[in-house]
Protein backbone atom coordinates (compact mmCIF):
# COMPACT_ATOMS: atom_id res chain seq x y z
CA UNK A 1 0.00 0.00 0.00
CA UNK A 2 0.87 3.35 -0.81
CA UNK A 3 1.89 6.01 1.62
CA UNK A 4 0.29 9.44 2.04
CA UNK A 5 3.53 11.05 0.74
CA UNK A 6 4.11 8.77 -2.12
CA UNK A 7 1.05 9.08 -3.61
CA UNK A 8 1.31 12.80 -3.61
CA UNK A 9 4.31 12.55 -5.35
CA UNK A 10 2.84 10.63 -7.75
CA UNK A 11 0.10 13.38 -9.06
CA UNK A 12 0.65 15.45 -11.77
CA UNK A 13 -0.13 18.74 -10.52
CA UNK A 14 -0.99 22.23 -12.68
CA UNK A 15 0.60 24.98 -12.38
CA UNK A 16 -0.82 27.54 -9.94
CA UNK A 17 -1.96 29.64 -12.45
CA UNK A 18 -3.91 27.07 -14.29
CA UNK A 19 -5.90 26.35 -10.95
CA UNK A 20 -6.69 30.36 -10.56
CA UNK A 21 -7.88 30.57 -14.50
CA UNK A 22 -9.76 27.63 -13.54
CA UNK A 23 -11.89 29.35 -10.77
CA UNK A 24 -11.97 32.66 -12.58
CA UNK A 25 -8.56 34.43 -10.87
CA UNK A 26 -6.77 36.27 -13.38
CA UNK A 27 -2.96 35.95 -13.16
CA UNK A 28 -2.23 39.26 -12.71
CA UNK A 29 -3.84 38.71 -9.46
CA UNK A 30 -1.89 35.56 -8.37
CA UNK A 31 1.53 35.95 -6.34
CA UNK A 32 3.30 32.91 -7.16
CA UNK A 33 5.65 30.49 -4.40
CA UNK A 34 6.97 28.48 -6.40
CA UNK A 35 5.37 26.76 -8.90
CA UNK A 36 2.63 25.20 -6.86
CA UNK A 37 1.46 27.78 -4.41
CA UNK A 38 0.40 31.42 -4.25
CA UNK A 39 -1.35 34.00 -2.94
CA UNK A 40 -4.25 36.01 -3.84
CA UNK A 41 -5.81 39.28 -2.94
CA UNK A 42 -8.81 40.07 -0.51
CA UNK A 43 -10.39 42.50 -3.20
CA UNK A 44 -11.58 38.75 -4.92
CA UNK A 45 -14.30 38.73 -2.01
CA UNK A 46 -17.79 39.39 -3.54
CA UNK A 47 -20.62 39.67 -1.14
CA UNK A 48 -23.51 38.82 -3.81
CA UNK A 49 -21.78 35.77 -5.19
CA UNK A 50 -21.52 34.69 -1.43
CA UNK A 51 -24.59 34.56 -1.12
CA UNK A 52 -25.53 32.13 -3.89
CA UNK A 53 -23.22 29.97 -2.47
CA UNK A 54 -23.83 26.85 -0.39
CA UNK A 55 -21.00 26.49 2.69
CA UNK A 56 -20.58 23.02 3.83
CA UNK A 57 -18.93 22.49 7.45
CA UNK A 58 -17.37 19.49 8.13
CA UNK A 59 -16.49 18.22 11.71
CA UNK A 60 -16.86 15.00 13.33
CA UNK A 61 -17.24 13.19 16.67
CA UNK A 62 -15.17 13.13 19.93
CA UNK A 63 -11.48 12.73 18.82
CA UNK A 64 -9.20 9.88 18.85
CA UNK A 65 -5.26 10.35 19.32
CA UNK A 66 -5.16 8.53 15.40
CA UNK A 67 -7.43 11.62 14.07
CA UNK A 68 -11.07 10.66 12.66
CA UNK A 69 -10.25 12.19 9.08
CA UNK A 70 -12.23 15.38 9.16
CA UNK A 71 -9.82 16.78 6.37
CA UNK A 72 -9.64 13.76 4.19
CA UNK A 73 -13.07 13.97 4.45
CA UNK A 74 -13.68 17.61 3.56
CA UNK A 75 -11.05 17.31 0.58
CA UNK A 76 -12.81 14.57 -0.70
CA UNK A 77 -16.13 15.86 -0.41
CA UNK A 78 -14.84 18.61 -2.61
CA UNK A 79 -13.46 16.34 -4.85
CA UNK A 80 -16.79 14.64 -5.13
CA UNK A 81 -18.56 17.73 -5.65
CA UNK A 82 -16.57 18.38 -8.82
CA UNK A 83 -16.71 15.04 -9.94
CA UNK A 84 -20.54 14.87 -10.11
CA UNK A 85 -20.46 18.06 -12.16
CA UNK A 86 -20.78 20.89 -9.26
CA UNK A 87 -18.15 23.94 -8.95
CA UNK A 88 -16.72 23.34 -5.47
CA UNK A 89 -13.43 24.63 -2.89
CA UNK A 90 -12.61 23.65 -0.55
CA UNK A 91 -11.04 25.78 2.74
CA UNK A 92 -8.98 24.71 5.09
CA UNK A 93 -6.46 25.47 8.22
CA UNK A 94 -2.95 25.16 7.98
CA UNK A 95 -0.85 22.78 9.47
CA UNK A 96 1.57 23.41 12.66
CA UNK A 97 5.31 22.18 12.85
CA UNK A 98 4.53 21.03 16.49
CA UNK A 99 1.69 18.08 15.46
CA UNK A 100 3.93 17.53 12.23
CA UNK A 101 6.71 16.79 14.09
CA UNK A 102 5.35 15.23 17.41
CA UNK A 103 2.19 13.41 16.78
CA UNK A 104 0.60 13.48 13.42
CA UNK A 105 3.14 13.56 10.83
CA UNK A 106 0.93 16.05 8.66
CA UNK A 107 -2.57 17.37 7.95
CA UNK A 108 -3.12 18.05 4.27
CA UNK A 109 -5.23 15.01 4.16
CA UNK A 110 -4.65 11.76 3.17
CA UNK A 111 -4.03 8.89 0.37
CA UNK A 112 -6.45 9.90 -2.86
CA UNK A 113 -7.30 13.10 -1.17
CA UNK A 114 -4.97 15.61 0.07
CA UNK A 115 -4.10 18.85 -0.77
CA UNK A 116 -0.62 19.86 -2.37
CA UNK A 117 2.58 19.91 -2.55
CA UNK A 118 1.73 18.08 0.78
CA UNK A 119 5.57 18.23 1.95
CA UNK A 120 5.38 22.29 1.55
CA UNK A 121 2.18 22.28 3.58
CA UNK A 122 3.14 20.45 5.77
CA UNK A 123 6.29 22.21 6.30
CA UNK A 124 6.87 26.09 5.82
CA UNK A 125 4.38 26.72 3.09
CA UNK A 126 3.75 30.52 2.24
CA UNK A 127 5.86 31.25 5.75
CA UNK A 128 2.41 32.45 7.86
CA UNK A 129 3.16 31.13 10.68
CA UNK A 130 6.95 32.07 10.82
CA UNK A 131 5.39 35.66 10.26
CA UNK A 132 2.85 35.52 13.28
CA UNK A 133 5.78 33.87 15.46
CA UNK A 134 7.94 36.74 14.69
CA UNK A 135 5.45 39.15 14.56
CA UNK A 136 4.01 37.78 18.36
CA UNK A 137 7.09 37.52 19.82
CA UNK A 138 7.94 41.27 18.10
CA UNK A 139 5.38 42.41 20.28
CA UNK A 140 7.36 40.83 23.36
CA UNK A 141 10.61 42.14 22.86
CA UNK A 142 8.78 45.93 22.59
CA UNK A 143 7.40 44.95 25.75
CA UNK A 144 10.31 44.57 27.26
CA UNK A 145 12.22 47.15 26.25
CA UNK A 146 9.45 49.78 26.96
CA UNK A 147 9.33 49.21 30.24
CA UNK A 148 13.14 48.58 30.94
CA UNK A 149 13.60 52.02 28.74
CA UNK A 150 11.01 53.65 30.87
CA UNK A 151 11.80 52.74 34.24
CA UNK A 152 13.48 55.95 35.73
CA UNK A 153 10.47 57.41 35.15
CA UNK A 154 9.09 55.09 37.48
CA UNK A 155 6.91 53.55 34.86
CA UNK A 156 6.29 49.13 35.50
CA UNK A 157 3.95 47.08 34.97
CA UNK A 158 1.64 45.41 37.39
CA UNK A 159 1.01 42.30 35.71
CA UNK A 160 2.65 41.25 32.20
CA UNK A 161 0.34 38.49 30.49
CA UNK A 162 1.52 38.74 26.48
CA UNK A 163 3.74 35.23 26.82
CA UNK A 164 5.36 34.32 23.68
CA UNK A 165 5.28 31.77 21.05
CA UNK A 166 7.20 29.24 19.03
CA UNK A 167 5.50 26.34 16.30
CA UNK A 168 6.94 23.99 18.40
CA UNK A 169 6.15 21.15 21.01
CA UNK A 170 8.25 22.27 23.61
CA UNK A 171 7.09 21.84 27.36
CA UNK A 172 10.26 23.14 28.75
CA UNK A 173 9.12 26.36 27.52
CA UNK A 174 5.96 26.50 28.92
CA UNK A 175 7.28 28.45 32.31
CA UNK A 176 10.68 30.72 31.79
CA UNK A 177 12.46 33.53 33.45
CA UNK A 178 13.69 36.45 31.08
CA UNK A 179 16.06 38.53 31.87
CA UNK A 180 18.28 37.04 34.05
CA UNK A 181 22.76 38.13 34.31
CA UNK A 182 23.35 41.66 34.30
CA UNK A 183 21.05 44.48 34.33
CA UNK A 184 21.64 45.71 30.82
CA UNK A 185 19.79 42.18 30.14
CA UNK A 186 16.37 43.22 31.03
CA UNK A 187 14.42 43.24 34.21
CA UNK A 188 13.78 39.65 35.65
CA UNK A 189 10.85 38.68 35.26
CA UNK A 190 8.36 35.34 34.90
CA UNK A 191 7.65 34.62 31.24
CA UNK A 192 6.69 31.20 29.18
CA UNK A 193 5.37 30.15 25.67
CA UNK A 194 2.27 29.17 23.75
CA UNK A 195 2.24 27.42 20.38
CA UNK A 196 2.10 29.57 17.61
CA UNK A 197 -1.28 28.26 16.56
CA UNK A 198 -2.79 29.90 20.24
CA UNK A 199 -1.45 33.44 19.45
CA UNK A 200 -3.91 35.74 19.74
CA UNK A 201 -2.03 37.50 16.40
CA UNK A 202 -3.16 33.78 14.92
CA UNK A 203 -7.04 34.55 15.79
CA UNK A 204 -6.75 38.05 14.64
CA UNK A 205 -5.28 37.00 11.06
CA UNK A 206 -8.47 33.98 11.30
CA UNK A 207 -11.04 36.78 12.34
CA UNK A 208 -10.25 40.16 10.80
CA UNK A 209 -12.07 40.93 7.24
CA UNK A 210 -9.30 43.27 5.70
CA UNK A 211 -6.00 45.52 6.65
CA UNK A 212 -7.37 47.69 8.39
CA UNK A 213 -9.67 45.70 10.92
CA UNK A 214 -6.66 43.98 11.14
CA UNK A 215 -4.59 47.12 12.56
CA UNK A 216 -7.81 48.00 14.73
CA UNK A 217 -7.43 44.81 15.99
CA UNK A 218 -3.92 44.81 17.12
CA UNK A 219 -4.49 48.39 18.68
CA UNK A 220 -6.61 46.98 20.63
CA UNK A 221 -4.25 43.50 22.03
CA UNK A 222 -4.29 43.37 25.80
CA UNK A 223 -0.66 42.95 27.19
CA UNK A 224 -0.82 44.15 31.42
CA UNK A 225 -2.21 45.96 33.48
CA UNK A 226 -0.46 49.09 35.27
CA UNK A 227 -0.30 49.72 39.13
CA UNK A 228 -3.61 51.19 38.98
CA UNK A 229 -5.00 48.58 37.50
CA UNK A 230 -5.51 49.92 33.87
CA UNK A 231 -4.86 48.04 30.81
CA UNK A 232 -1.75 48.40 29.03
CA UNK A 233 -1.88 47.80 24.99
CA UNK A 234 -0.08 47.84 21.73
CA UNK A 235 -1.04 50.79 21.14
CA UNK A 236 0.20 52.43 24.27
CA UNK A 237 3.71 51.22 22.39
CA UNK A 238 2.94 52.86 19.61
CA UNK A 239 3.94 49.81 17.57
CA UNK A 240 0.99 48.45 16.00
CA UNK A 241 2.27 49.75 12.42
CA UNK A 242 5.05 47.73 12.68
CA UNK A 243 3.54 44.81 13.89
CA UNK A 244 1.03 45.33 10.40
CA UNK A 245 3.98 45.25 8.07
CA UNK A 246 4.92 41.50 9.47
CA UNK A 247 1.79 40.24 9.00
CA UNK A 248 0.80 42.02 5.62
CA UNK A 249 1.62 39.26 3.54
CA UNK A 250 0.31 36.77 6.03
CA UNK A 251 -3.09 38.49 5.54
CA UNK A 252 -3.45 37.09 2.18
CA UNK A 253 -5.14 33.70 1.28
CA UNK A 254 -2.69 30.76 0.09
CA UNK A 255 -4.24 29.30 -3.39
CA UNK A 256 -3.24 25.47 -3.59
CA UNK A 257 -4.71 22.58 -5.21
CA UNK A 258 -5.88 18.83 -4.36
CA UNK A 259 -4.76 15.47 -5.82
CA UNK A 260 -7.44 16.26 -8.53
CA UNK A 261 -7.07 19.66 -9.26
CA UNK A 262 -9.62 20.90 -7.54
CA UNK A 263 -8.69 24.82 -6.02
CA UNK A 264 -8.23 25.01 -1.90
CA UNK A 265 -7.65 27.72 0.30
CA UNK A 266 -5.33 26.91 3.25
CA UNK A 267 -5.36 29.74 5.53
CA UNK A 268 -4.54 30.20 9.31
CA UNK A 269 -4.27 27.15 11.73
CA UNK A 270 -5.56 27.75 15.28
CA UNK A 271 -6.14 24.57 17.17
CA UNK A 272 -9.56 24.13 18.52
CA UNK A 273 -8.91 22.77 21.92
CA UNK A 274 -7.14 25.99 22.40
CA UNK A 275 -8.55 28.77 20.41
CA UNK A 276 -11.21 28.81 17.88
CA UNK A 277 -10.15 26.02 15.65
CA UNK A 278 -11.38 27.42 12.23
CA UNK A 279 -9.67 28.97 8.87
CA UNK A 280 -9.84 32.64 7.91
CA UNK A 281 -13.06 34.64 6.98
CA UNK A 282 -10.68 35.87 4.41
CA UNK A 283 -10.14 32.76 2.95
CA UNK A 284 -13.88 31.25 3.46
CA UNK A 285 -14.85 34.32 1.75
CA UNK A 286 -12.84 34.19 -1.48
CA UNK A 287 -13.65 30.85 -2.01
CA UNK A 288 -17.43 31.43 -1.61
CA UNK A 289 -16.88 34.68 -4.13
CA UNK A 290 -15.19 31.68 -6.78
CA UNK A 291 -17.34 28.26 -5.81
CA UNK A 292 -20.49 27.23 -6.01
CA UNK A 293 -20.01 25.11 -3.04
CA UNK A 294 -17.70 25.27 -0.75
CA UNK A 295 -16.23 23.07 1.78
CA UNK A 296 -14.59 24.18 5.22
CA UNK A 297 -14.16 22.40 8.09
CA UNK A 298 -13.23 23.24 12.04
CA UNK A 299 -10.94 21.30 14.32
CA UNK A 300 -11.45 18.42 16.54
CA UNK A 301 -14.64 17.33 17.54
CA UNK A 302 -18.07 19.21 16.82
CA UNK A 303 -18.27 20.13 20.42
CA UNK A 304 -15.15 22.18 20.10
CA UNK A 305 -14.49 23.46 16.28
CA UNK A 306 -18.12 23.34 15.44
CA UNK A 307 -19.68 24.98 18.17
CA UNK A 308 -16.62 27.90 17.63
CA UNK A 309 -16.97 27.91 14.14
CA UNK A 310 -20.72 28.37 15.11
CA UNK A 311 -20.77 30.80 17.85
CA UNK A 312 -17.65 32.96 16.98
CA UNK A 313 -17.27 32.36 13.10
CA UNK A 314 -19.92 32.87 12.37
CA UNK A 315 -21.46 34.89 14.36
CA UNK A 316 -18.57 37.55 13.71
CA UNK A 317 -19.06 37.40 9.85
CA UNK A 318 -22.26 36.78 9.05
CA UNK A 319 -21.15 33.27 7.05
CA UNK A 320 -24.03 30.53 8.02
CA UNK A 321 -23.45 26.79 6.53
CA UNK A 322 -25.98 25.51 4.03
CA UNK A 323 -25.24 21.65 6.10
CA UNK A 324 -22.80 20.10 8.46
CA UNK A 325 -21.38 16.60 7.58
CA UNK A 326 -20.40 14.59 10.85
CA UNK A 327 -17.55 12.26 10.75
CA UNK A 328 -17.55 9.15 12.54
CA UNK A 329 -15.11 6.64 11.85
CA UNK A 330 -15.46 2.66 13.58
CA UNK A 331 -11.91 3.16 15.36
CA UNK A 332 -13.29 6.55 17.06
CA UNK A 333 -17.16 4.46 17.89
CA UNK A 334 -15.29 2.21 19.49
CA UNK A 335 -13.10 3.95 21.63
CA UNK A 336 -15.90 6.03 22.91
CA UNK A 337 -17.69 2.62 23.02
CA UNK A 338 -14.76 1.16 25.84
CA UNK A 339 -13.16 -0.91 23.53
CA UNK A 340 -9.22 -1.52 24.71
CA UNK A 341 -7.25 0.93 22.43
CA UNK A 342 -5.36 -2.66 21.45
CA UNK A 343 -8.26 -4.12 20.15
CA UNK A 344 -10.27 -0.84 18.49
CA UNK A 345 -9.28 -2.57 15.06
CA UNK A 346 -10.88 -5.79 15.72
CA UNK A 347 -14.60 -6.38 15.16
CA UNK A 348 -16.60 -5.25 18.46
CA UNK A 349 -20.23 -4.39 17.32
CA UNK A 350 -21.50 -4.07 20.85
CA UNK A 351 -18.34 -1.51 21.52
CA UNK A 352 -19.62 -0.03 18.16
CA UNK A 353 -23.07 -0.04 19.52
CA UNK A 354 -22.03 1.64 22.83
CA UNK A 355 -19.92 4.64 20.82
CA UNK A 356 -23.25 5.68 19.41
CA UNK A 357 -23.44 7.91 22.30
CA UNK A 358 -20.93 9.99 21.44
CA UNK A 359 -22.50 10.42 17.76
CA UNK A 360 -25.89 11.12 19.16
CA UNK A 361 -24.90 13.67 21.28
CA UNK A 362 -22.89 15.33 18.69
CA UNK A 363 -26.27 15.12 15.91
CA UNK A 364 -28.60 16.89 18.46
CA UNK A 365 -25.73 19.45 19.45
CA UNK A 366 -25.79 20.82 15.80
CA UNK A 367 -29.19 19.98 15.59
CA UNK A 368 -30.04 22.71 18.19
CA UNK A 369 -27.65 25.12 16.61
CA UNK A 370 -30.25 24.63 13.25
CA UNK A 371 -28.11 22.50 11.53
CA UNK A 372 -29.23 19.74 9.18
CA UNK A 373 -26.80 16.78 9.60
CA UNK A 374 -25.34 14.26 7.63
CA UNK A 375 -23.28 11.82 9.02
CA UNK A 376 -20.12 10.80 6.49
CA UNK A 377 -18.65 7.61 7.52
CA UNK A 378 -14.64 7.83 6.90
CA UNK A 379 -13.99 4.10 5.62
CA UNK A 380 -10.41 2.31 6.63
CA UNK A 381 -9.44 -0.33 5.30
CA UNK A 382 -9.55 -3.02 8.57
CA UNK A 383 -13.58 -1.98 8.80
CA UNK A 384 -16.06 -4.73 8.58
CA UNK A 385 -19.36 -4.82 6.29
CA UNK A 386 -21.54 -5.65 9.73
CA UNK A 387 -20.18 -2.92 11.65
CA UNK A 388 -20.36 -0.39 8.65
CA UNK A 389 -23.78 -1.36 7.95
CA UNK A 390 -24.86 -1.07 12.27
CA UNK A 391 -23.92 2.44 11.75
CA UNK A 392 -26.24 3.02 8.65
CA UNK A 393 -28.60 1.36 10.39
CA UNK A 394 -28.30 3.74 13.84
CA UNK A 395 -28.12 6.82 11.62
CA UNK A 396 -31.40 5.79 9.94
CA UNK A 397 -33.50 5.08 13.20
CA UNK A 398 -31.99 9.24 14.42
CA UNK A 399 -33.45 10.36 11.29
CA UNK A 400 -30.06 11.43 9.79
CA UNK A 401 -28.89 10.86 6.07
CA UNK A 402 -25.15 8.43 6.17
CA UNK A 403 -22.86 7.83 3.04
CA UNK A 404 -19.78 6.42 2.75
CA UNK A 405 -16.70 8.44 1.85
CA UNK A 406 -14.11 6.33 0.68
CA UNK A 407 -11.78 9.18 -0.95
CA UNK A 408 -8.64 7.84 1.06
CA UNK A 409 -8.58 5.20 -1.67
CA UNK A 410 -10.41 6.02 -4.67
CA UNK A 411 -10.16 10.05 -4.23
CA UNK A 412 -13.41 11.65 -5.68
CA UNK A 413 -15.04 8.70 -7.39
CA UNK A 414 -14.88 7.28 -3.78
CA UNK A 415 -16.85 11.11 -2.48
CA UNK A 416 -19.18 10.76 -4.92
CA UNK A 417 -22.02 9.06 -3.22
CA UNK A 418 -21.30 11.70 -0.19
CA UNK A 419 -21.19 14.05 -2.58
CA UNK A 420 -24.51 13.49 -4.25
CA UNK A 421 -26.10 13.03 -0.96
CA UNK A 422 -24.98 16.58 -0.14
CA UNK A 423 -26.44 18.11 -2.97
CA UNK A 424 -29.55 16.68 -2.57
CA UNK A 425 -29.76 17.35 1.34
CA UNK A 426 -29.24 21.04 0.75
CA UNK A 427 -31.84 21.28 -2.42
CA UNK A 428 -34.50 19.61 -0.14
CA UNK A 429 -33.63 20.69 3.18
CA UNK A 430 -30.66 23.08 4.36
CA UNK A 431 -29.97 24.33 7.82
CA UNK A 432 -32.09 27.02 9.04
CA UNK A 433 -30.78 30.57 10.67
CA UNK A 434 -28.27 29.66 13.47
CA UNK A 435 -29.57 29.33 17.14
CA UNK A 436 -26.58 30.80 19.01
CA UNK A 437 -26.00 28.85 22.18
CA UNK A 438 -25.92 32.15 24.07
CA UNK A 439 -26.21 35.75 23.46
CA UNK A 440 -23.88 38.88 22.71
CA UNK A 441 -25.62 40.44 25.97
CA UNK A 442 -24.94 38.02 28.33
CA UNK A 443 -22.88 37.68 31.19
CA UNK A 444 -18.81 35.77 30.63
CA UNK A 445 -20.28 33.23 33.06
CA UNK A 446 -23.58 32.77 31.94
CA UNK A 447 -22.32 32.67 28.38
CA UNK A 448 -19.43 29.80 29.91
CA UNK A 449 -22.11 28.38 31.89
CA UNK A 450 -24.06 27.74 28.85
CA UNK A 451 -21.52 25.84 26.78
CA UNK A 452 -20.46 23.55 29.69
CA UNK A 453 -24.23 22.55 30.17
CA UNK A 454 -25.75 22.56 26.98
CA UNK A 455 -22.78 21.29 24.80
CA UNK A 456 -20.95 19.32 27.22
CA UNK A 457 -23.83 18.14 29.43
CA UNK A 458 -22.02 19.49 32.59
CA UNK A 459 -24.08 19.64 36.02
CA UNK A 460 -22.26 22.91 37.27
CA UNK A 461 -19.45 24.72 36.62
CA UNK A 462 -16.65 26.32 39.11
CA UNK A 463 -14.18 28.84 39.01
CA UNK A 464 -10.85 29.16 40.31
CA UNK A 465 -10.11 32.78 42.52
CA UNK A 466 -8.39 33.22 39.29
CA UNK A 467 -10.26 32.66 36.96
CA UNK A 468 -13.32 34.68 39.08
CA UNK A 469 -10.84 38.08 39.01
CA UNK A 470 -10.15 38.05 35.42
CA UNK A 471 -13.75 38.02 34.41
CA UNK A 472 -14.06 40.36 36.89
CA UNK A 473 -11.44 42.71 35.52
CA UNK A 474 -13.06 41.61 31.70
CA UNK A 475 -16.62 42.97 32.74
CA UNK A 476 -15.26 46.08 34.22
CA UNK A 477 -13.33 47.17 31.26
CA UNK A 478 -16.36 46.34 29.27
CA UNK A 479 -15.93 43.16 27.28
CA UNK A 480 -18.63 41.29 28.43
CA UNK A 481 -20.19 41.58 24.96
CA UNK A 482 -17.41 38.93 23.32
CA UNK A 483 -17.90 35.39 22.92
CA UNK A 484 -15.98 32.62 24.86
CA UNK A 485 -14.08 30.18 23.64
CA UNK A 486 -13.61 27.41 25.67
CA UNK A 487 -10.02 25.40 25.59
CA UNK A 488 -10.39 21.99 26.85
CA UNK A 489 -9.46 18.91 25.81
CA UNK A 490 -10.36 17.46 22.60
CA UNK A 491 -10.89 13.76 23.60
CA UNK A 492 -13.57 14.18 25.46
CA UNK A 493 -16.99 16.34 25.93
CA UNK A 494 -15.63 16.71 29.72
CA UNK A 495 -12.92 18.22 31.08
CA UNK A 496 -11.49 14.39 32.03
CA UNK A 497 -9.21 13.76 28.94
CA UNK A 498 -10.32 10.03 29.61
CA UNK A 499 -14.05 10.43 29.84
CA UNK A 500 -14.79 8.79 26.58
CA UNK A 501 -18.33 8.24 25.37
CA UNK A 502 -20.89 10.94 26.11
CA UNK A 503 -20.34 11.66 29.90
CA UNK A 504 -22.66 14.27 31.97
CA UNK A 505 -23.90 15.48 35.33
CA UNK A 506 -20.05 16.19 35.83
CA UNK A 507 -18.63 19.62 37.54
CA UNK A 508 -17.07 21.93 34.88
CA UNK A 509 -14.03 23.83 36.35
CA UNK A 510 -12.44 27.08 34.89
CA UNK A 511 -8.65 27.25 36.15
CA UNK A 512 -8.17 30.12 34.45
CA UNK A 513 -9.49 33.53 31.93
CA UNK A 514 -7.15 34.61 28.80
CA UNK A 515 -9.15 38.41 27.84
CA UNK A 516 -8.02 38.24 24.01
CA UNK A 517 -9.24 42.12 23.16
CA UNK A 518 -7.70 42.10 19.71
CA UNK A 519 -9.37 38.75 18.74
CA UNK A 520 -12.19 39.72 20.58
CA UNK A 521 -13.12 36.99 22.83
CA UNK A 522 -13.13 35.78 26.00
CA UNK A 523 -10.87 31.79 26.38
CA UNK A 524 -11.89 30.07 29.07
CA UNK A 525 -9.22 26.97 30.08
CA UNK A 526 -10.58 24.44 31.86
CA UNK A 527 -9.25 21.30 33.42
CA UNK A 528 -5.55 20.45 32.64
CA UNK A 529 -5.47 21.63 29.15
CA UNK A 530 -1.94 23.22 28.14
CA UNK A 531 -1.48 25.80 25.42
CA UNK A 532 2.10 24.59 24.67
CA UNK A 533 1.94 20.90 23.97
CA UNK A 534 4.90 18.17 24.99
CA UNK A 535 6.12 15.63 22.22
CA UNK A 536 5.51 11.76 23.03
CA UNK A 537 7.77 9.27 23.76
CA UNK A 538 8.75 8.53 20.47
CA UNK A 539 8.01 12.10 18.18
CA UNK A 540 7.10 11.78 14.75
CA UNK A 541 10.56 13.89 14.01
CA UNK A 542 12.24 10.47 14.73
CA UNK A 543 10.82 9.04 11.33
CA UNK A 544 11.41 12.18 9.29
CA UNK A 545 14.20 12.86 6.90
CA UNK A 546 15.35 13.80 3.43
CA UNK A 547 16.91 10.91 1.71
CA UNK A 548 18.26 10.87 -1.99
CA UNK A 549 16.71 14.50 -2.04
CA UNK A 550 12.93 12.99 -1.13
CA UNK A 551 11.37 13.80 2.39
CA UNK A 552 10.11 10.69 4.34
CA UNK A 553 8.19 10.38 6.99
CA UNK A 554 5.59 12.57 6.62
CA UNK A 555 1.60 11.28 6.42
Amino acid sequence: MKTDIEIARGVKMRRITEIAESIGIPEEQVAQYGHYMAKVPRCLINEEKIAKSKLILVTAISATKAGIGKTTVSVGLALGLNKIGKKAIVALREPSLGPCFGMKGGAAGGGYAQVLPMEKINLHFTGDFHAITSAHNMISALLDNYIYQHQSEGFALKEIIWKRVLDVNDRSLRNIVTGLGPRTNGLTTESGFDITPASELMAILCLSTDLEDMRRRIDNILLGYTFDDKPFMVKDLGITGSIVVLLKTALKANLVQTTEGTAAFIHGGPFANIAHGCNSIIATKTAMSLGDYVVTEAGFGADLGAEKFLNIKCRKSGLKPDLTVLVATLNGLKMHGGTAIEDIQKPDAEGVKRGFANLDRHIRNLQSFGQTVVVSFNKYASDTEEEINLVKEHCAQMGVSFALNNAWAEGGEGAADLARLVVETIEKNPSGPIQFTYSDNQSIREKIEAVAKNIYRAASVSYSATAKKKIAAAEKMGFSHFPICIAKTQYSFSQDQKAYGAPEGFNFDIKDIVINTGSEMIVAIAGDIIRMPGLPKVPQATKIDLIDGQIEGLS
